[in-house]
């Protein structure tokens, strides 16, 4: 059976309800010598709206943030402690910021592992996944039992914000990693 790769429809709904649908995805990225790279997407975080203020549409609109009010689909990518290419996919309605953080994938525990592994950078900023030859995010029928856990590295945050489940992650990663390294 050949994977679905996913469209607009899929990010045209809520952060909520696309960042726990996100985990067990693939994340299919072509580097520039060509060389495919597919990681399975094991943990996402929830960013939403100015209200949450740990999301960085909290401020406002500015040139940076504009793109989190932009189209579902579209690739939000930022430095974060000038050190790590972190990448994030706009969802809801245009004018509603929203977005999710790709948290970590198999093999790679951190955003910036995995921004790394796919070759990301800030040419992928503005960008969409639907229909960029570049990168793509597949559905291979893999459906995780989700946890619900706090994001992380927001101390930043008011205390609602903060301490809020909106971190998704695959409940069986630690197995699933353990498999592979055993086969």
């Amino acid at each position: 059976m050949k994977n679905k790769i996913l469209g607009e429809k899929f990010f045209h709904r809520d952060v909520l309800d696309v960042a726990p649908d996100l985990v067990g995805k693939l994340i299919v990225g072509t580097l520039g010598d060509g060389k495919e790279v597919t990681l399975r997407i094991t943990e996402t975080e929830a960013y939403r709206g100015e209200e949450d203020t740990a999301c960085h549409a909290s401020k406002g609109r500015t040139e940076r943030t504009e793109v989190l009010y932009g189209k579902a689909g579209t690739i939000y990518v930022y430095l974060c402690y000038g050190v790590h290419w972190l990448m994030n996919v706009v969802t809801g309605e245009t004018d509603q910021p929203q977005a999710v953080l790709f948290r970590a994938c198999m093999d790679h525990d951190g955003p910036g592992k995995l921004t790394k592994e796919l070759g990301i950078d800030k040419s992928f900023n503005r960008e969409s996944f639907c229909g960029n030859p570049r990168i793509r995010i597949e559905d291979d029928g893999y459906r995780p039992e989700i946890e619900k856990l706090p994001r992380v590295g927001i101390a930043y945050a008011t205390p609602e914000y903060r301490d809020i489940l909106w971190r998704f992650a695959d409940k069986n990663r630690k197995n699933l990693k353990e498999k592979k390294k055993n086969a």
